[in-house]
C-alpha cells in the first residue's frame, strides 16, 4: 500500500521540521511549504491526501487556500493549525471547509491521531446505510435501529444524524448545520440546533449526559466521534 501523502503549510521553520520529522517518522509522504502560494500550488497541483493549515501564512493566508482547495471541488481533509483561543478565526475556516483544527501548542500524538483518524474514516460516496455501535441508520428505508429494534426519529432528527454520521470527526459549526439541515430559507437560532441535538442524543446516546458520539466543541458547535473497537473494548 503507498504511503499516504500530507502536505504541511506552515512559516514556522522550527514546527515544520518537527512536523515533517514525526510523520515521515509515522510512514507518511511528507511535502511543506513555508508560505500561502506555494502551499496552494502544491495543494491544487498535486493534491495530497490531506492537508495541514497554518492560518496567518505569508503571501497568501490559510483562508484563502482553503477556500481555493474546496473551490476546485477537493475534498481531502483540511486541518488547520490555530492560535490558542481565537474562536472566531476557527469557525470561519471551518466555515470555509476546514474540516477541523488544533490550537498552538498542540500534542503531536494528537495530531498524528487526528489525522490517522481522519483517512480511516474517509468512506466512498453512496453509502445507503451507516454503523456505529449498537446504531444502524438506513438511509434506503429512512430509518434508524438501536440494538436491533426501531427507534422512531422526527425528521429533523433523522436530517442530522445523517449530517453528522456522513461527516465523522469534522468539527461542524452550528451556522453550518443550520444552513445543511434546516435549510437557509428556515428561520432558525443555535438554540434550535442545540435542542434538537438534546432530543438527538437521548435516542442514540448509550449515556446521553456524556454522549459517546455527539461530541460538543465549545464555543464552535458540534464533532460526530466513532470510538473504535479498541476504546469501546476497554470501557465495556
Amino acid at each position: 500500500m503507498p504511503a499516504k501523502t500530507i502536505l504541511i503549510v506552515e512559516d514556522d521553520a522550527t514546527l515544520l521540521r518537527g512536523l515533517k520529522d514525526n510523520f515521515q517518522t509515522h510512514g507518511f509522504d511528507v511535502r511543506t511549504a513555508r508560505d500561502g502560494e506555494a502551499g496552494l500550488q502544491s495543494a491544487l497541483g498535486d493534491p495530497p491526501d490531506i492537508l495541514l493549515l497554518d492560518i496567518m501564512l505569508p503571501k497568501i493566508n490559510g483562508y484563502e487556500i482553503c477556500r481555493s482547495v474546496r473551490l476546485q471541488k477537493l475534498d481531502m481533509p483540511i486541518i488547520m493549525l490555530t492560535a490558542k483561543g481565537q474562536e472566531e478565526d476557527i469557525v470561519r475556516g471551518l466555515e470555509l471547509g476546514a474540516d477541523d483544527y488544533v490550537t498552538k501548542p498542540f500534542s503531536i500524538r494528537e495530531l498524528l491521531a487526528r489525522v490517522a483518524a481522519f483517512l480511516r474514516r474517509r468512506q466512498p460516496d453512496g453509502e445507503v446505510a451507516h454503523e456505529f455501535g449498537d446504531c444502524r441508520l438506513d438511509l434506503a428505508a429512512h430509518k434508524f435501529y438501536r440494538e436491533g429494534r426501531e427507534v422512531e426519529l422526527t425528521s429533523k432528527e433523522f436530517r442530522l444524524l445523517q449530517f453528522l454520521v456522513e461527516r465523522p470527526g469534522r468539527a461542524l459549526t452550528r451556522d453550518t448545520i443550520m444552513n445543511s439541515v434546516w435549510g437557509g430559507d428556515v428561520i432558525v437560532t443555535a438554540r434550535s440546533v442545540d435542542r434538537c441535538v438534546t432530543t438527538l442524543r437521548a435516542k442514540i446516546e448509550p449515556d446521553p449526559p456524556r454522549p459517546t458520539y455527539i461530541q460538543t466543541i465549545r464555543d464552535i458547535g458540534y464533532r460526530f466521534e466513532i470510538p473504535s473497537a479498541s476504546g469501546a473494548a476497554a470501557r465495556r
